[in-house]
């Protein structure tokens, strides 16, 4: 990549830490690609844990609102 914080402005708009983001382009600046890369894989997959961890959130809130929307409609019935 050509300009010098490129790497680290992308890995910043990824959602990585600054600390993070100056390792990886730390690595990189200093040639040792594959260890960047591995890093960044590293990274992506902390990130989508994170993601799957928030899926499941929103799945737990969506079956309380159907339960909670079943229970309006049940009242309304009586």
């Amino acid at each position: 990549m050509g300009n010098e914080n490129a790497v680290k402005c992308n890995l910043l708009d990824a959602g990585c830490s600054n600390e993070s983001a100056d390792y990886v382009n730390h690595l990189y600046q200093a040639g040792r690609i594959s260890d960047a890369l591995h890093k960044m894989k590293m990274i992506r997959c902390d990130l989508m844990e994170e993601l799957h961890q928030s899926q499941r959130r929103v799945d737990c809130l969506d079956y309380l609102i159907r339960q909670t929307e079943k229970e309006i409609r049940k009242q309304k019935k009586n």
